[in-house]
């Protein structure tokens, strides 16, 4: 199993939002992130391949 980091694209510049980040669910218009650690964070966002 691996961990990721997540981030938001804002104004063409990358920001960290989470690190180690284990589970990502999709709830309508927003995204659930959730650490290695719990911590949680739900954003307003959608997802984008690179």
């Amino acid at each position: 199993m691996c961990e990721a980091h997540a981030f938001i694209l804002k104004n063409g510049e990358e920001e960290k939002v989470l690190e180690s980040v284990d589970v990502v669910e999709l709830e309508g218009d927003e995204v659930k992130l959730v650490s290695i650690f719990g911590e949680q964070k739900t954003l307003k966002a959608r997802l984008k391949l690179y």
